[in-house]
């Protein structure tokens, strides 16, 4: 006997070793070794957080230090806290993680029982009792690696659920930086509207006082006092939008509209230093590329999955209690019960459901590959962009600066002019128009760039990279 049950473990131990399927091994990814892109000079030699990372080649986990704002540092600190959205996709993930113990518990046998007392009478016989408790042993013999699969596929689903925890949770603070940085711009633009105004109103008196003295025509004063109201609304006008990011920002802390108030602080600070890196970078830094990529590991083991349908499965059952008549003999020695015994199940005809599921899971993976491998290009085509839309953006901003000194010299010179005698009001509009323009297209320019910094940070990953994916 010895010698056959050691032969039936033998057996055993070699079928549960057994894993049908093909082996899991990372889709190749087409990576140049650089950036076609650079950063611009002096995005590169920005003096932004100077103090804080003085040689650092990689980004932070709060990355949004680089842009050196105290408050916009608080205000991100809120969203890990108490954004509503992000504890929806914290609990998703910490639901994706109890499938892999639901799934593990596979690997185990399964204990029950059904303890009954019955009494029955039958006729001319005395009433009679039945006494049982019984315990069922149940177990399935993974041998073929269905149930191992299972518990792999569990694992890489959990770590894709935490990729996309991460890649929620940096798209929300990107959101929020973008917002503030809009809400900084309006309060440039109101500055620089307020200021303008306090110009336009000393041209208005101007050119009424040359009218009280016969100099100038009524038309010249409708002429000035359009252009002072029209730029008053607009003044106004910018409150509106200011109210819309300042709501937004609430909501993305978890807070309600009412409760923030911020303070106005005109945006005049450079774009930040950001450490690209190198292309190969990416995949390891982006939350969503980790997430496609374990979820073509998961895609591979269903397909293992699917071809363990194909094998008999083999279980192994076992039934032991007691049974007696009456509770003084119902756990005696005699009342003891036992069977045991293996089975075998195998599918002989499905018309062909298990070849199609097989094939439904190949394709499924081929479908998990290429997702990996679109969403690996659209990052480096993020970064790409947002690197030339920095590049592009400083040299506009460059030009931009020399228009608005010519366009202010011809301001000063019409309004001489028009002090002269020498041109008509007309003038002097034509000129505070092009002033005004160039001055509000300079703040819009700074907006942009910051806005570029952000949404490079995020084509980078923030300072997220695949060795923070948790160990299942």
């Amino acid at each position: 006997m010895r010698p056959r049950s050691a032969v039936l473990a033998a057996c055993a131990l070699w079928l549960t070793g057994c894993t049908v399927g093909p082996k899991y091994t990372r889709p190749a990814v087409p990576a140049a070794p650089a950036f076609s892109e650079q950063p611009p000079q002096s995005f590169t030699e920005s003096a932004g957080w100077k103090q804080a990372q003085p040689a650092d080649t990689t980004l932070r986990s709060d990355w949004w230090q680089l842009f050196g704002n105290a408050e916009l540092n608080d205000l991100e600190q809120q969203v890990d806290v108490s954004n509503q959205s992000l504890k929806a996709a914290e609990a998703r993930f910490r639901e994706a993680r109890t499938l892999i113990q639901i799934n593990r518990s596979g690997l185990y046998p399964t204990i029950s029982t059904t303890p009954s007392i019955t009494a029955n009478r039958t006729s001319q016989r005395p009433a009679a009792g039945q006494f049982i408790l019984p315990i069922d042993i149940n177990y399935e013999l993974d041998a073929w690696g269905r149930v191992r699969r299972s518990v792999t596929a569990a694992k890489e689903e959990t770590q894709a659920s935490a990729g996309d925890l991460e890649t929620i949770r940096l798209s929300l603070h990107a959101e929020l930086a973008i917002d503030y940085f809009e809400l900084r711009s309006l309060d440039a633009q109101k500055r620089l509207l307020d200021a303008t105004l306090v110009a336009y109103q000393k041209a208005l008196d101007l050119t009424q006082n040359r009218f009280n003295g016969g100099l100038s025509s009524r038309a010249e004063v409708a002429q000035a006092r359009t252009q002072f109201e029209t730029t008053r609304a607009q003044d106004i006008g910018v409150s509106v939008a200011r109210a819309t990011f300042e709501h937004a920002i609430a909501i993305l802390c978890g807070r309600t509209p009412e409760s923030l108030t911020l303070p106005a602080s005109p945006l005049n600070t450079a774009p930040p230093i950001v450490p690209v890196g190198v292309p190969s970078q990416v995949l390891e830094r982006r939350p969503d590329i980790a997430a496609a990529e374990r979820r073509a590991a998961e895609a591979n083991e269903q397909i293992g999955i699917a071809r363990a349908a194909f094998f008999p499965e083999l279980l192994l059952t076992a039934t032991g209690g007691w049974q007696g008549t009456n509770p003084v003999n119902w756990f005696s020695w005699p009342s003891r019960l036992w069977a045991v015994g293996p089975s075998v199940a195998q599918t002989i005809f499905d018309a062909g459901r298990r070849r199609a599921v097989a094939e439904s899971a190949a394709a499924s993976y081929d479908e998990s590959v290429a997702n990996y491998r679109q969403a690996a290009l659209e990052a480096f085509q993020q970064v790409e962009d947002n690197l030339s839309t920095l590049r592009v953006l400083e040299q506009q901003a460059q030009a931009q600066r020399v228009a608005l000194e010519a366009a202010q010299q011809a301001l000063d010179l019409a309004l001489n002019r028009y002090k002269g005698g020498l041109v008509t009001y007309l003038e002097v509009v034509t000129a505070q128009n092009i002033a005004l323009q160039n001055q509000s297209t300079e703040v819009d320019l700074l907006r942009r760039r910051m806005e570029a910094s952000v949404l490079l940070i995020k084509a980078l990953g923030g300072g997220w990279d695949t060795s923070k994916l948790p160990a299942t």
